[in-house]
């Protein structure tokens, strides 16, 4: 008989986020497949969990898949974990589900943390309709065509970048797609969390020193935007921009983009206001 594989999602940052069901099931399978096994030993150990551990991970997916499928075709049931968060979203776990649909194998979410949902509803950008395209590629070609994909966008986007490359990214996304209002999630659910709201330039001043792991929400919602706006009053935008962190000069730049106008109209608007 079969057995299952079930994707656990784990914290990504506070233990207390683990759920019930991800205990339960942490100790009742046979084998935890882990993208780094000393990192998921103090999970384990914290919730006294003793189990045997299998490195599974980025540069060892291709192999280690079939051996694992293997092992849940002669009935034993394995668990995936990754470092923080739920399996398969920009960590392994993708190839292992589309090895056990061809086995006709039983594939079971647990669900738990999510860093880029968690970071979205907290970033008071749409969530409506929203793209993740997890980190930017590293290669010079790659990166500017994913950036070029993201520039045709007309909805939020969401992407994580560690803390030593967001200032390029940032400079990236200034110069290629423009000084769109975003918002940036660091350290999600850890003791140094933080939530900063503004332009990418803002941004990018706010953060010279970063430190931790970031979630970075765009708000490319253009089209929709503009038609919202056109409803608005000039004090109902100059307000909702204030909300979202805009300093003045900014306000009145983004306005009179809504508007197609000068910046100049809308600042002698204000004056005889």
């Amino acid at each position: 008989m079969k057995g299952s594989i079930y994707l656990v999602a784990t914290p990504i940052g506070n233990l207390e986020d683990i759920t019930f069901r991800a205990i339960k099931t942490l100790k009742e399978v046979d084998i935890i497949a882990a993208e780094d096994t000393r990192h998921t030993l103090q999970l384990l150990n914290h919730f006294e969990i003793s189990k045997q551990l299998i490195s599974y991970h980025r540069h060892n997916e291709e192999t280690k898949t079939e051996d694992l499928i293997n092992m849940v075709l002669e009935g034993k049931n394995i668990a995936i974990v990754t470092d923080a968060g739920t399996p398969g979203i920009s960590d392994p776990g993708e190839e292992i589900v589309k090895r056990a649909i061809e086995n006709q194998i039983d594939i079971i979410p647990i669900p738990g943390a999510c860093a880029l949902i968690n970071s979205l509803i907290v970033s008071g950008i749409p969530t409506k309709e929203f793209s993740f395209f997890g980190f930017l590629p590293l290669n010079k070609k790659n990166r500017k065509q994913v950036l070029e994909k993201i520039e045709k966008e007309q909805k939020t986007v969401i992407l994580y970048e560690a803390p030593h490359k967001l200032q390029n990214t940032l400079q990236d996304i200034l110069e290629k797609i423009g000084d769109v209002n975003a918002c940036l999630v660091r350290e999600l659910t850890k003791i140094h969390e933080e939530k900063l709201y503004g332009t990418i330039s803002k941004l990018a001043e706010l953060c010279k020193e970063p430190k931790g792991e970031f979630v970075l929400i765009l708000d490319l919602n253009q089209i929709e935007n503009e038609e919202k706006n056109k409803e608005m009053t000039l004090d109902q935008q100059y307000e909702l921009y204030e909300k979202q962190g805009l300093e003045k000069k900014d306000i009145i730049k983004q306005i009179a983009k809504d508007r197609k106008v000068s910046k100049n109209e809308i600042y002698q608007m204000f004056l005889d206001k």
